[in-house]
């Protein structure tokens, strides 16, 4: 496997939203899966089982496709870093509503908005196309 920004930062994120994932299932017991309030994270992040299988599914896609090649990687990132800035955005209008089906609070957006911010910035900035092909 090549060293690349894009393929090191999608397995690392990657597997750090797999743990949380996992972790989030030991505070969310008896927490409805589309609760608009969770179970605390590390005492300041609220989650609810969707939120849980939100961050296994994003970092399984992370470290499947960081593992394949350069281009999935930094197609991904990028995928999953403007999903972030969306949600990290939106989710402050969430809060207190019924649509907050994620259990988002205010750790969570800037959680959210600083992850979109490193792997846009990977995503976008490193391997750039400088006329020569990507070599997985």
């Amino acid at each position: 496997m090549r060293t690349s920004p894009n393929r090191l930062i999608a397995v690392i994120f990657g597997a750090v939203y797999l743990l949380v994932g996992l972790l989030g299932f030991a505070v969310t017991g008896g927490v409805g899966f589309l609760a608009t309030k969770g179970g605390m994270l590390l005492g300041i992040f609220m989650v609810n089982p969707l939120h849980n299988v939100a961050h296994l599914l994003i970092g399984a896609a992370l470290v499947i496709f960081g593992l394949v090649s350069v281009k999935a990687a930094k197609v991904t990132n990028t995928v999953i870093g403007a999903a972030y800035l969306l949600l990290g955005i939106v989710g402050f209008f969430l809060v207190g509503t019924a649509a907050n089906i994620l259990a988002l609070n205010t750790f969570d957006h800037f959680l959210h908005l600083a992850s979109a911010i490193l792997l846009l910035a990977v995503g976008l900035g490193a391997e750039r196309d400088s006329g020569r092909p990507v070599v997985a």
